[in-house]
């Protein structure tokens, strides 16, 4: 009885989320949300810290309570991964992005004095406008403007832009004093932690296991956990890379609804308030959408003009999610980029986001489980899946030679045409070293444009398009306009 129970449950399993469509299987996507999760994980601390201005000195007796901003944190991220899965069938997850909780923190309530409600309420507004936006398809319409070249660039640059993250995140690269960027004296546990996980990973990858970014995550932990207890438990932070005391924590939901839609017009005035919705809805615009075609290309969700089939569902969802983050006071939730790790390893369906929001959800009453892995025990997952979405940039073309095992790649970016490769260049370098996607996309766009015009082609570029430039344009220069007239 038990045995058809369980095959009736995987029928269903089956029919919902077509793992054989997608040439996966329950157990894989199984492992790829977990690795979703894991590599995500992080934000579960890190996030409570920034917004409860944790080590910052004078700011942090304004700042959030740490356990409430944990508790909202792994709810939206449950909740809106979950709806992800069910609603897309996408391997895509939701968390409540990096970044924006910084601008939330420092910009609207350090700099511009708001309260947490009133802020929190500027990211409401903004999920609002863009779920708008979606709902009548000019979201859509500017994914679908993208010439297709410049898609494949910012699938590239979000693998780069991956990859640095592993970099910065193990210690591997780091800020130089005369240098920007500098690799220090590979000495300390977790250095020693990411170099012995990104060995373990890559061989394990090269004998071709199924799970090698998982598994790689879960020896470094160990190699941690061990490492670290031999220096007298001071090589991580507390609660880091050691077994904890206690694994359950009760949930604080005392910040849902804490927002406040009238605070920011009443302080900043009417300009400030539009000009900071718009700053953020933008920013949310182009990181997810970055995010969709990067990830999606290596899945393998884009058709051949580089477009998402159904797109407008993860849109939604994404949209959905920003408006739950600021209702929640956790920020704006967005989708992210760490969802390559469990396409990395195979991950496909809707039910690798399921698996991840579950996770998510346990998290919310067992942090301090969450809290034992390191950055440096993931930092190698990350440097292997932005070479594998970074590994798109080349085509494979079958030759006459087939016969015989010979196979030609090109890159699928023509870097001669230099309408296509100065752009590429500025997406794929710009979203990596200044930490933005959609940096990326805007020097990507407006160079496009600018090249056009001078080529006499202006003609050439979509009309949602040049709406999408001139935005970046506003962008770019709103510090500016900020500064010159006090907005």
């Amino acid at each position: 009885m038990e045995a058809a129970a369980d095959a009736g449950s995987n029928n269903a399993l089956e029919r919902f989320f077509k793992f054989k469509q997608w040439n996966t299987s329950l157990r894989r996507d199984t492992l790829a949300g977990l690795t979703t999760f894991i590599v995500m994980s992080y934000i579960i601390f890190v996030n409570p810290s920034i917004l409860g201005f944790v080590g910052v000195p004078g700011l942090d007796k304004i700042g959030l309570p740490f356990a409430a901003v944990l508790t909202s944190t792994c709810l939206v991220a449950a909740v809106m991964t979950i709806l992800m899965g069910l609603i897309t069938n996408r391997a895509y997850a939701i968390a409540p992005g990096m970044g924006l909780n910084a601008v939330v923190a420092f910009s609207l309530v350090a700099s511009e004095h708001l309260s947490f409600p009133a802020a929190m309420g500027i990211v409401v507004m903004e999920g609002i406008v863009i779920t708008v936006l979606v709902l009548t398809g000019f979201r859509e319409a500017i994914f679908k403007a993208i010439p297709i070249e410049l898609k494949k660039a910012i699938v590239v640059g979000i693998g780069f832009f991956i990859l640095f993250i592993g970099l910065v995140d193990g210690g591997i690269v780091a800020k130089g004093s005369g240098t920007p960027l500098v690799m220090p004296d590979l000495v300390g546990v977790p250095i020693a932690v990411t170099i012995f996980g990104l060995i373990v990973t890559i061989i394990m990858m090269a004998r071709k296991w199924k799970a090698a970014i998982l598994l790689g995550i879960v020896f470094s932990t160990i190699f941690a956990t061990i490492l670290n207890y031999a220096y007298d438990k001071t090589s991580f932070m507390a609660g880091t890379a050691v077994i904890p005391s206690k694994i359950f924590a009760a949930p604080d939901f005392s910040l849902i609804g804490q927002f406040s839609l009238t605070g920011s017009f009443i302080k900043l005035g009417i300009i400030s308030t539009v000009l900071w919705v718009f700053s953020l809805m933008l920013s949310d615009f182009f990181d997810t959408m970055g995010t969709l075609i990067g990830v999606g290309g290596e899945a393998g969700y884009l058709d051949d003009k580089g477009d998402l089939p159904q797109v407008n569902r993860p849109l939604l969802v994404d949209s959905v999610a920003a408006i739950a983050g600021g209702a929640a006071s956790c920020s704006s939730a967005t989708t992210y980029i760490e969802s390559g790790a469990g396409v990395g390893i195979g991950g496909r369906t809707g039910w690798v986001a399921v698996i991840a929001g579950a996770c998510f959800l346990v998290a919310m009453f067992f942090s301090p489980i969450a809290a034992i892995v390191p950055a440096s025990a993931t930092a190698p997952a990350l440097i292997v899946v932005g070479y594998l979405m970074m590994a798109t940039l080349n085509r494979s073309e079958d030759m006459a030679e087939r016969a015989e095992g010979k196979r030609k790649v090109l890159a699928s970016i023509d870097f001669t045409d230099i309408s296509f490769g100065i752009p590429a260049v500025l997406t794929i370098t710009i979203m990596p070293l200044t930490y933005s996607i959609t940096n990326g996309i805007g020097a990507g766009f407006i160079s496009f444009v600018v090249i056009k015009i001078t080529q006499s082609k202006a003609r050439e570029v979509s009309w949602m398009l040049w709406i999408a430039t001139a935005a970046f344009v506003l962008y770019f220069i709103f510090p500016l306009l900020r500064v010159k007239f006090g907005w």
